[in-house]
């Protein structure tokens, strides 16, 4: 294949795409609606799991520069009850099945990965459209157009590109999680980073969670988690901090001071974040030179596997239009029927996962799920 594959997204799924095809020498073209690498901030620590987001490493050849990345004792897990109490703790055992990285830093391995060129910043797609012949249009935000043989949508869960292909829309799922930080925590906050431990930490009760996790530097990010309805969110102001960082302490009151301190000694402005989900088993008809991947595919509940999910996908994307390069139709095929039936099985996953977070029966029910589960499985994350 001579002419590009255009890519929508430089988020992890659409870039480990590019690379895998420039592993096998086919060119692509990724266009990315940020402004820069560094317009945002990339969200926190990942787990990377060994029968899915390492083989896509490896098939991009990036795998020893990830180890390089892991974040050690990244691994642990313990789960509180609203007192503070440790109802279970598991420490890092270094196997390896699941090391933590930042998602800032892996996705820089796979940006420098890539030949000079291959990405266009502050391209936002405005509209997608066909033009015959697996043929298609695509119009940005500033007015100008590009046609492409090939089209993938890497862009996430408003996806442009998904259109083209199904009417399917996210819907909110009826949880919201909200972003805090604390920064030189053991010296700073030592009571929060503490209860934090050196991993993951649940602190759960019925319809609601305090859930950190442990960065390197001595960051603790926090995602507070509540089950409401919509209106509760729409009805705070989170561009006043002050103000959107009470109202949320308030859902917690009577808690440990070491856990309500993650939401209320936060070191950055509080982050919304209203969760939505494709319908599960989300699919669509074989649209003759358009496919997508990762949460423009089939985005799910949050379970640890979406990012390890979009890189699977990019990497078996690549793999089959390396192995058919003169014939688009039959590697888009090929890679959308393996992509169905596994996105089918993860969000299937994931809806029974979140809801042991925040059940009636929380937090026993994810300690029955982790003292009950494979020891090398490390459950639920965000």
């Amino acid at each position: 294949m001579t002419t590009p594959v255009t890519i929508i997204g430089a988020g992890l799924g659409g870039l480990t795409l590019a690379r895998v095809l420039h592993v096998h020498g086919i060119p692509a073209k990724v266009y990315e609606a940020e402004t820069s690498p560094t317009a945002r901030t990339q969200g926190g620590m990942l787990d990377i799991h060994d029968h899915n987001g390492q083989p896509a490493l490896k098939a991009a050849g990036l795998f020893d520069r990830f180890l390089g990345l892991v974040h050690e004792g990244g691994e642990a897990i313990r789960v509180l009850d609203m007192r503070g109490s440790v109802l279970f703790d598991r420490s890092d055992d270094g196997g390896g099945k699941r090391p933590e990285v930042l998602r800032g830093r892996l996705r820089q391995i796979l940006l420098d990965s890539l030949p000079a060129g291959t990405i266009e910043w502050g391209r936002k797609v405005a509209a997608a459209r066909p033009l015959g012949a697996g043929r298609h249009e695509l119009t940005f935000a500033d007015g100008s157009t590009v046609t492409t043989g090939l089209l993938v949508g890497a862009d996430g869960a408003w996806s442009r590109v998904r259109p083209l292909l199904s009417a399917a829309k996210p819907e909110y799922v009826g949880t919201v999680f909200v972003e805090t930080y604390l920064f030189d925590s053991d010296e700073r906050h030592p009571a929060s980073a503490k209860a934090v431990g050196g991993g993951s930490m649940f602190a759960l009760a019925p319809g609601k969670g305090i859930v950190a996790h442990r960065e390197p530097d001595g960051v603790l990010h926090t995602y507070v988690q509540l089950n409401k309805a919509r209106e509760w969110s729409d009805g705070i102001d989170f561009t006043d901090a002050g103000k959107a960082t009470a109202r949320v302490a308030e859902e917690f009151d009577g808690w440990a001071p070491e856990l309500t301190a993650l939401i209320t000694d936060g070191e950055t402005a509080p982050v919304l974040r209203i969760l939505h989900a494709l319908p599960a088993g989300h699919r669509w008809d074989r649209v003759p030179g358009v496919t997508l991947l990762g949460d423009a595919a089939h985005l799910t509940l949050p379970s640890g596997e979406g990012a390890n999910l979009a890189m699977f996908d990019g990497a078996e994307l690549g793999k089959a239009i390396a192995a058919h390069p003169d014939d688009v139709e039959a590697a888009l095929t090929a890679y959308e029927d393996s992509l169905f039936p596994r996105s089918a099985e993860a969000a299937a996953e994931a809806a029974e996962l979140l809801p042991l977070y925040l059940n009636d029966e929380a937090p026993q029910s994810l300690v029955d799920m982790f003292t009950g589960a494979d020891p090398g499985d490390d459950g639920p994350r965000r």
